[in-house]
């Protein structure tokens, strides 16, 4: 039992890593909050994929405040090291004290949003709290497709205000996020044997810092495919040359660390090929000197690939990849240094299809605070493939939330935070996804802040949470709640 303050949060988290709740598979948790909500005779909802909503009356003398939804996600990301045994679908989280923050035995430990579920029912709980009219919702599948918000249907709660307690870091306050999409190219060619009198070399980028597309697109790192194609493209002004393979990147929401490709040039190039490649890298590790000094362009001989792509499907990739966006295409004029709207080029890959035909597969990532704006790089992203005769398509997106400089709740809580601490908090927005768009496109009347104690490594064995900063982030809570904005 965790026993530092405040115990009544501390004593539902307790029960909350007991509960294995693996995204897709909250059973368990769902049960435990059915269970929960009987137990307290509180009025609750589920709907069809698992989300719960409990409602609780105005205490008494506040029944003309407008109700406040708060609002977190049931599952939790799994992740453990190597030699620990563990089965997250079986085992109850192991937590331990370090230094003053809470941290699990070689896993991670579910704060990230467990602790918003646990104040929520903190609050549930209470019977000394004062409020208005209040509901709690409990979504599902957040961290692996935000599946239980998209599928939350209006009419769903009735609140006016939603508090999203899901942020990590105590003292900042969120106002927005950004929506976001994917754009996909595909490439079909046929291949040709490779030229068995060609000297075949290996071009390599790697040594990039790589990072999160949302939290990390902003600073300016090396994005190894971009750096790659620069290669190719400067290169076929020095020599011939047929590509044979290329790679780089993995996942949509990663800028790209590593990329490689694989060309063919004759004998008499190599030397010259190589030693262009040499100027090439020290010019782009002049660039990066500061945001990504360690990146690194090589050129090493390689085997004979079996395979080669013909040179008009070559020459359309690349000038592609140089062509397409990457970084920061806007700043928001709302919130000052806030990234509004960015793309990242995120992979390119040589798969094969189900029915074995050879494909290049090129992947992006558009985000943007500002739904237009995030449909316009979109439409870039697209106008650059179809120009260059690929097959585009584009994966499901989500909306973002735009930011409010006259939001109500915002007010409310910089002025009890102020109160309670003697400092003000920052207002922000992060270029990155919440939950909170997908509420604000079902109900566009919503007010919403984003807020919650800090954590840091989430989504890896080394989460840990800072137990002072529950104290203050409940106590924060409890005062908004109190001074909820009466109805109109």
């Amino acid at each position: 039992m965790i026993s530092h303050e405040p115990k009544i949060v501390f004593k539902y988290f307790d029960q909350i890593t007991k509960i294995p709740r693996p995204s897709k598979k909250e059973g368990k948790i769902i049960a435990y909050l059915e269970e929960f909500a009987k137990e307290h005779n509180l009025e609750y909802r589920k709907d069809k994929v698992g989300n719960i909503v409990m409602k609780k009356p105005a205490t008494k003398g506040m029944e003309d405040r407008k109700s406040i939804i708060m609002q977190s996600h049931m599952d939790m990301v799994c992740e453990k090291n190597s030699d620990v045994d563990f089965n997250f679908e079986t085992d109850a989280i192991r937590t331990k004290i370090e230094d003053g923050w809470l941290k699990a035995e070689g896993t991670t430990l579910g704060a990230d949003n467990g602790i918003g579920v646990a104040a929520q029912l903190a609050v549930l709980a209470s019977d000394d709290i004062e409020h208005g009219p209040i509901e709690a919702l409990f979504t599902v599948d957040e961290e692996t497709g935000l599946t239980g918000a998209m599928n939350v249907e209006s009419g769903f709660f009735d609140s006016e205000i939603l508090l999203n307690l899901d942020s990590e870091d105590e003292g900042e306050m969120f106002i927005g996020c950004a929506g976001g999409m994917g754009t996909m190219a595909e490439y079909y060619y046929q291949p040709a044997y490779a030229d068995p009198a060609l000297t075949y070399i290996k071009i390599t980028v790697n040594g990039l810092r790589g990072g999160h597309s949302g939290g990390d697109i902003h600073l300016g790192r090396g994005n190894a495919v971009k750096i790659l194609a620069r290669a190719l493209y400067g290169l076929a002004d020095e020599a011939d040359f047929v590509l044979a393979g290329i790679q780089g990147g993995n996942l949509h929401n990663a800028i790209p660390r590593e990329a490689h490709a694989v060309i063919g040039v004759e004998a008499g190039d190599r030397e010259p090929v190589a030693a262009w490649i040499n100027t090439f890298s020290s010019d782009i590790q002049n660039e990066y000197k500061v945001a990504d000094p360690e990146v690194l362009v090589t050129a090493t001989t390689t085997e004979k690939p079996e395979f080669c792509i013909d040179d008009d499907t070559s020459a359309r990739l690349i000038n592609a990849l140089i062509a397409c966006p990457h970084g920061v295409l806007g700043m928001s004029h709302t919130i000052e240094g806030l990234v509004e709207t960015s793309n990242n080029l995120a992979s390119v890959k040589m798969i094969e299809t189900e029915e074995g035909y050879p494909v290049i597969y090129v992947e992006t990532s558009q985000r943007s605070s500002v739904e237009s704006a995030k449909r316009m790089a979109g439409d870039m992203v697209t106008a650059v493939f179809d120009l260059s005769g690929a097959y585009v398509s584009e994966r499901d997106g989500y909306p973002g939330w735009e930011p409010d400089p006259d939001s109500e709740i915002m007010e409310i809580a910089k002025s009890t935070y102020n109160r309670l601490f003697g400092k003000d908090p920052k207002i922000m927005a992060i270029h990155a996804g919440l939950e909170c768009g997908l509420f604000k496109e079902k109900y566009p009347h919503l007010d919403m802040l984003s807020f919650g104690p800090t954590m840091r490594d989430v989504h890896s064995p080394e989460e840990r949470l800072e137990i002072k900063t529950v104290e203050m982030w409940w106590k924060h809570l409890l005062e908004i709640l109190k001074e909820a904005p009466k109805k109109a």
